[in-house]
């Protein structure tokens, strides 16, 4: 009988990314490394020891350091537009293995096959994005008060980016990441997930045949991984800048100690996002919204809806269309498409999940969709559970904090401003929305009254962001913003110039120093 991985053609796409059985888990183009413990990657989809990785040692990093230190003297003459080019390229060597890179992310992570070619997919949409912005790394012009001088504004690349990022999108995170960092001049070092470190090494396969193709200096591109390299970049004064994706714990140290050296960070966090469901709502909408927003990559999304706060007219109405909805879903292996569920990452994850629901009951939580842990045939890695709905209230102590996992907490309201109050009731402050048909109340929750979100929507869920719009939230989310918009800013350091082009010297402020 065929197993999981060569009926879904797993062997195959690994062999394409250049995935072997052992592989090295530092890279920038060479493989004079020390040996360093061994990582196992084990897919949650059925429990299988997918490849072994060694963890870079402190030599390892040095040396990765060193390469992105010299590189960065050379890549930071090359034109903007030049470098752009290099990343249409990398763009272009994506869309080539994007079949067999979202199999991989689906197989490692446990995501869907659509949320892992999707997510190839926003790699695609980044390298675009950062193609046109390599032309529009725009500074500013002003007037000086002082005659015949000129003023304006100029962007510099910081230098080495550090980048370490989450399971749950192995590979879009970094190219978030990368990609702007790049096209302004910054070279980067990647440091990914433990628990999807091959996601990791097939990404530097794909792009290091492009800086190899153009001669690119060695070092551009630098891949770790290991968790304790985590720390070494936190307190390496070599690295400007640390962009963190993960838990608002973890990004509490990581904030703390690039600060205390006084770097700079992009810290993308906890997430505790809710859906507020009007009275005036199309519940054809929210159900899909609403559906998708909880159970999309079993609830392992920074912007999963977490909470679903629901107007007391249409609360009875709502919960009857859930649980018809969600005793619908299918729970199973990802990359089979008429699954709607896979798997947790881990059994640590499970066990989260189980706390979770057992914390919510004793403070007075009534399930309405019940949970719990998959069994039988398919479900031998124990990492498929049910996704799980509870009625709660929002001060519940376990309500205030992110499970990452498909648990969802209902509860009423009475008038809008309310719920907008409940909404904003959390520590963290990621992505919001609000399904409704009148306009007023649109306008009222993207107000200044309104949420409190670094992301607010309005007639779709809380999940799906775009790569066109700045991405990240307030509070302890951490406050910073990758992809889209002006977030190529964090990646470079901003100069003032003034050129005095007269025969005098004029000091500013009218100050008068006769010598």
């Amino acid at each position: 009988m065929a197993t999981l991985t060569d009926q879904f053609g797993i062997q195959e796409a690994l062999s394409k990314l250049g995935i072997q059985e052992i592989n090295k888990g530092t890279s920038t183009g060479s493989n004079n490394f020390a040996n360093g413990e061994i990582i196992e990657s084990y897919s949650p989809v059925d429990g299988t020891l997918i490849a072994k990785v060694q963890a870079s040692t402190e030599a390892d990093y040095e040396a990765a350091m060193e390469k992105a230190a010299e590189a960065f003297k050379s890549w930071r003459l090359v034109p903007a537009p030049k470098r752009g080019e290099i990343v249409r390229q990398m763009g272009d060597e994506l869309r080539k293995y994007k079949e067999p890179l979202g199999q991989l992310v689906s197989y490692e992570m446990g995501k869907s096959l659509q949320e892992g070619l999707g997510e190839v997919q926003e790699m695609i949409d980044i390298c675009d994005f950062a193609v046109g912005l390599s032309r529009q790394l725009y500074g500013l012009t002003m007037h000086s008060e002082r005659p015949m001088h000129r003023m304006y504004e100029q962007y510099h690349p910081v230098g080495i980016v550090g980048i370490i990022s989450a399971f749950n999108f192995p590979v879009a995170v970094w190219s978030w990441n990368a990609m702007l960092a790049w096209v302004c001049g910054d070279v980067c070092v990647w440091k990914p997930s433990e628990k999807t470190p091959l996601c990791g090494i097939a990404c530097q396969n794909i792009i290091q045949t492009v800086l190899e193709r153009n001669n690119i200096p060695e070092g551009v591109s630098c891949l770790i991984n290991g968790r304790d390299n985590g720390d070494r970049m936190n307190n390496d004064k070599r690295m400007p800048l640390v962009s963190f994706t993960g838990s608002t714990r973890v990004g509490r140290h990581v904030s703390k100690t690039v600060a205390e050296r006084f770097g700079n960070t992009i810290l993308e966090l906890g997430g505790n996002n809710a859906i507020i469901v009007s009275e005036h709502a199309d519940l054809s909408m929210v159900l899909v919204g609403a559906v998708f927003g909880a159970v999309g990559t079993a609830g392992q999304r920074c912007t999963t809806t977490r909470r679903l706060i629901v107007h007391e007219s249409m609360y009875d109405k709502t919960i009857e269309v859930l649980k018809n909805a969600y005793g619908q879903l299918k729970t199973g292996n990802p990359l089979d498409s008429n699954n709607h569920v896979g798997p947790l990452i881990d059994k640590d994850a499970v066990n989260n999940y189980l706390n979770a629901i057992e914390k919510a009951k004793a403070e007075g939580g009534k399930v309405i969709v019940e949970g719990g842990v998959m069994q039988g045939e398919g479900y031998e890695s124990g990492c498929y559970v049910k996704p799980c709905i509870i009625e709660a209230e929002n001060n519940f102590e376990i309500v205030q904090h992110e499970t990452f996992a498909p648990v969802l907490y209902v509860m009423k309201y009475s008038n809008l401003e309310e719920a907008i109050a409940m909404q904003n009731d959390v520590p963290q402050g990621l992505s919001s929305s609000i399904f409704t048909n009148n306009m007023r109340e649109m306008e009222l929750f993207l107000s200044h009254a309104g949420s409190d979100c670094g992301i607010a929507n309005v007639n779709i869920g809380t999940s799906g962001a775009e790569i066109g719009g700045a991405f990240g939230g307030e509070k302890e989310t951490g406050g910073g913003r990758e992809s889209g918009s002006d977030a190529w800013k964090a990646y470079m350091r901003r100069q003032t110039n003034t050129i005095n082009y007269g025969t005098q010297l004029p000091l500013a402020q009218g100050i008068s120093f006769d010598l």
